[in-house]
């Protein structure tokens, strides 16, 4: 996917998330400085523990960083229609149990499936994208295929997910 879809809300909060970041490398740094005076670093947990900090801290900034030019940012408020795309919730019916559930589709940056939404990249998300009201679809699972029936989409706009 050259393209990676996300909410206006969400892009803001990976900014904050990278800024914040970046601004905790100073203390880390430090931490390493500190660490590294205290003497032999073959058996100095503090070290080990500050640089594996450090090592986490830069992957994610490098992570981040690395998705940034590739993100379409998507305002949910100018979404509508009748057919489940990226920002539409769907409500879904298993058609075996009658069990219903309710799923908004994001981008994999910054679905929370128990928050009530999924990523349009998972299975069920790709199932259902492009489809409409009363179509059914069939999601592989590890209990094997599961047949849903789609009950509703709609368009709320902006989500908070904080």
């Amino acid at each position: 996917m050259d393209s990676i879809p996300i909410t206006v809300q969400g892009f803001k909060r990976l900014e904050r998330e990278l800024e914040r970041l970046k601004k905790e490398r100073p203390e880390v740094i430090l931490a390493i400085k500190e660490a590294r005076e205290e003497g032999d670093l073959r058996e100095n947990a503090g070290y080990d523990a500050a640089r594996e900090r450090q090592g986490m801290l830069e992957a994610r900034i490098n992570f981040i960083e690395s998705r940034m030019p590739r993100f379409n940012v998507i305002d949910l408020a100018t979404l509508d229609g009748e057919q489940v795309i990226f920002g539409a919730t769907v409500e879904i019916e298993d058609v075996d149990t009658g069990d219903v559930k309710k799923y908004t589709l994001l981008g994999p940056d910054e679905a929370e499936p128990s928050k009530g939404s999924i990523s349009i990249l998972s299975p069920v998300g790709q199932a259902l994208l492009g489809k409409y009201e009363g179509d059914e679809i069939v999601v592989e699972a590890p209990r094997g295929k599961i047949n849903y029936e789609i009950i509703s989409i709609a368009f709320y706009g902006p989500i908070e997910q904080d």
